[in-house]
């Protein structure tokens, strides 16, 4: 819902059922725009739903600046922050760009101070698969997200969710196959259902996201909603 105002989200996410958002940096709540992070968070809250994180763009593009995007997530009472794990895939990144992710993050963890850092699990970075994402947490205090990698069995998958399940923070609900193409949740029900059974076993709670629907249409997350719902509580 990048194109909707921050105010529709809102009414479109309470209307569905949903308890949390994620507010990005890109559209809604721009880094170092205080003022507004501290409108969208009023408005969440009084829609009686959550600030569940604040979904920042910080060293995706090379971008080492935190201060701005840790004034935003403080404004708006996020208790997370999603960063990225640089800009480079695990196979094309050499040592000297991992170290300098390191050190970022880490800078970044001790000013966020009590602010979780979590990385995006994606392609093209540090963290496109579970063995990296494994590796890298174990040298930066953060946590990840996860998702299904774009055309992996769910099999697979499950496996690599099974690698960092230990360092997940929250989960990207969405439902692509074979590649890009957006499908309704329910056509990958059995994948995501395996996944929340994992995250229920581990009982601690996980924020469960929902981060696309197909085409955009926001009509289609109430439908999205209710699925997410029979999915997490069989």
């Amino acid at each position: 819902m990048r194109s909707a105002a921050a105010e529709e989200v809102i009414d479109v996410a309470a209307s569905a059922g949903l308890q949390a958002i994620e507010w990005g940096a890109d559209v809604h709540v721009p880094a170092g725009d205080v003022s507004r992070a501290a409108e969208v968070r009023a408005a969440t809250e009084r829609a009686g739903l959550a600030v569940a994180s604040y979904g920042s763009y910080f060293l995706r593009r090379g971008d080492g600046d935190f201060g701005p995007v840790l004034a935003s997530a403080r404004a708006l009472g996020a208790p997370r922050i999603r960063i990225w794990a640089g800009w480079l895939g695990s196979a094309e990144a050499d040592a000297a760009h991992r170290a300098a992710v390191v050190r970022s993050v880490r800078a970044a963890a001790a000013a966020a101070d009590g602010v979780e850092l979590a990385f995006e699990f994606h392609g093209g970075t540090l963290t496109d698969t579970a063995e990296g994402t494994a590796a890298l947490i174990a040298d930066v205090p953060a946590s990840t997200y996860w998702q299904p990698p774009l055309g992996m069995p769910d099999d697979v998958a499950l496996a690599g969710l099974d690698r960092v399940i230990h360092q997940v923070s929250a989960v990207h609900v969405f439902s692509w196959w074979p590649q890009r193409e957006r499908l309704t949740l329910e056509a990958r029900a059995d994948l995501w259902r395996q996944v929340f059974a994992r995250l229920r076993a581990r009982g601690r709670p996980y924020d469960a996201l929902l981060e696309f629907v197909p085409g955009d249409d926001a009509a289609s997350v109430a439908r999205a909603a209710a699925t997410l719902h029979e999915l997490i509580n069989p």
